[in-house]
């Protein structure tokens, strides 16, 4: 999955990135409220992280124009603020959830997880379309009643955008664009040695081709 990070504290953004590549995000990191709408406007992303306490342009600003533009993408703000008033001018303006600086980056990841299901509808916290299920917290996966096995962080990022979406064919471009931020070098051929990976481990019919089209996993039954 895709996240904006918006924070201006050099430290603390370099900080938040790492964690999020660690954990097998793409994460796209800005430090100005102008920079971040801008962002937005040209790329999907799947969740932003927005600072409050921004230069010039302010969070509470960017979230509203975010939600003016009915863009509906899940969205945790970061705060440093202690006044009450902000988290709830955040809340109130369209936020999904707060997180007061300074965290654990356990408690973050487990805050943008939480979002995440909300925002699509799971109430628990596997991803699964009833041949194949996703553990987030683990990055495991499994089929039917096999056990489960371990994940690299990409295949991970590429079998979760599969299953966020069970049904839908995603391109070659889509599926890149899930697993590498900004920076990182798109390797070639990189989405069908990861397909392979994952067919080496969960079986050949778990990801299925459209040849010309894309990849996808049967929609859930």
């Amino acid at each position: 999955m895709r996240v904006l990070l918006v924070e201006d504290d050099v430290m603390i953004g370099a900080a938040i990135q790492a964690s999020l590549q660690d954990a097998a995000y793409a994460a796209d990191w800005v430090k100005n409220g102008q920079t971040a709408l801008t962002a937005l406007s040209c790329q999907h992303y799947d969740l932003v992280l927005l600072d409050l306490g921004l230069p010039g342009k302010d969070g509470l600003e960017v979230l509203a124009t975010i939600r003016a533009k009915d863009n509906p993408v899940p969205l945790l703000i970061i705060i440093a603020r202690d006044g009450l008033d902000d988290r709830l001018r955040g809340l109130d303006g369209g936020a999904d959830d707060y997180l007061l600086k300074p965290f654990e980056m356990a408690e973050l990841l487990a805050r943008m997880r939480a979002v995440l299901r909300r925002k699509g509808g799971h109430a628990v916290p596997l991803l699964s379309n009833g041949i194949v299920s996703l553990d987030p917290v683990t990055r495991e996966a499994a089929v039917s009643n096999t056990a489960a096995v371990a994940l690299s962080s990409r295949e991970f990022s590429l079998l979760q955008a599969l299953l966020v979406r069970p049904g839908a064919i995603l391109s070659r471009g889509e599926l890149e664009d899930r697993i590498y931020g900004w920076g990182n070098e798109v390797e070639s051929n990189a989405v069908e040695f990861l397909i392979h990976a994952l067919r080496r481990k969960l079986g050949g019919d778990v990801i299925k081709n459209v040849r010309g089209v894309g990849w996808m996993v049967s929609k859930s039954v």
